[in-house]
C-alpha cells in the first residue's frame, strides 16, 4: 500500500515539472495554473526547510 503511495507522489512530482516546462514555451492555461501550483508548493517547502534548520542551529549555538 505504501508503494502504491509513494507511486503516486512520485507521478504527481514528476506531473508538476512537466507542467512548469511545458508553461515556460507556452503551454496552454491549466499548465500554467498546476505549473505555478507546483513552484508555490516547492518554495514553501524550501522555506519550511530553512526554518527548520535554522531553529536547530540557533538551539545547538545555545547549549555552548
Amino acid at each position: 500500500m505504501i508503494v502504491v503511495l509513494l507511486l503516486g507522489v512520485l507521478v504527481l512530482l514528476i506531473g508538476g515539472c512537466a507542467c512548469v516546462v511545458w508553461a515556460e514555451r507556452g503551454g496552454p492555461r491549466w499548465a500554467r495554473v498546476v505549473a505555478t501550483v507546483t513552484l508555490t508548493a516547492s518554495e514553501l517547502l524550501r522555506s519550511s526547510g530553512k526554518n527548520r534548520r535554522s531553529g536547530q542551529n540557533s538551539s545547538s549555538q545555545g547549549d555552548d
